[in-house]
């Protein structure tokens, strides 16, 4: 056999075995998709539950996700509407801190429309450990005492650390990153008061599933 015929056969050999294994990795993918999928999607909805709590809706939230791309709330990046009937009960806002002691800060909010906070989660972070990591409901409680805390413009003051004349704590030796989580929250909620209506929600596209 001469050599030109077998480096064609085996050319011909690898070919082969690249593509059984380009047909096994496709395989693997369409059967394990839908499952991935399921997942991902039961965490997205475990997590918009920690900020809007079941009673105040009865729709499919992630079936209302929004990008959300507007020069007055550069800070908002994707928003969910809570339903109860036809009516808006609450949102659930992804939206970016960017004033993080070492960087973004990715936060979701649950606010209603009249400014009440039904909850707030740290979504990631880069914070100091030992810190800034304070924000992360597996370090500290802090997150949850913007729950129940309604911003209106009187009170737009009193959304600020204390060190800053406002209502939250700091943590010893770290103001940054609480301050940088109490003004996008304070944004967020002014944001919904203030701008939110019909009008807006008409012109934001649908999530890419």
């Amino acid at each position: 056999m001469t050599t030109g015929k077998i480096t064609a056969r085996y050319a011909l050999i690898l070919g082969i075995v690249a593509l059984l294994c380009t047909a096994i990795s496709i395989g693997v993918y369409i059967l394990t998709k839908g499952r991935i999928d399921a997942v991902s999607q039961q965490q997205q909805r475990q997590l918009l539950l920690e900020v809007l709590p079941q009673a105040h809706f009865d729709n499919d939230l992630l079936a209302t996700c929004m990008q959300v791309s507007l020069p007055q709330a550069p800070f908002v990046k994707k928003l969910y509407l809570a339903k109860k009937g036809e009516k808006t009960t609450a949102y659930a806002l992804q939206s970016t801190a960017p004033d993080g002691y070492s960087g973004n800060i990715e936060l979701l909010i649950g606010v209603q429309p009249d400014g009440t906070i039904l909850g707030v989660r740290t979504l990631s972070h880069k914070e100091t450990p030992g810190l800034g990591d304070k924000i992360d409901t597996r370090i500290s409680d802090w997150i949850f005492r913007f729950t129940g805390k309604k911003w209106t413009a009187e009170s737009d003051r009193q959304w600020a650390v204390k060190k800053d004349g406002g209502q939250f704590d700091q943590f010893t030796g770290a103001t940054i990153t609480p301050r940088a989580v109490v003004n996008n929250v304070r944004q967020s909620a002014s944001w919904v008061v203030r701008h939110l209506n019909p009008t807006i929600l008409s012109g934001l596209t649908p999530c890419e599933q």
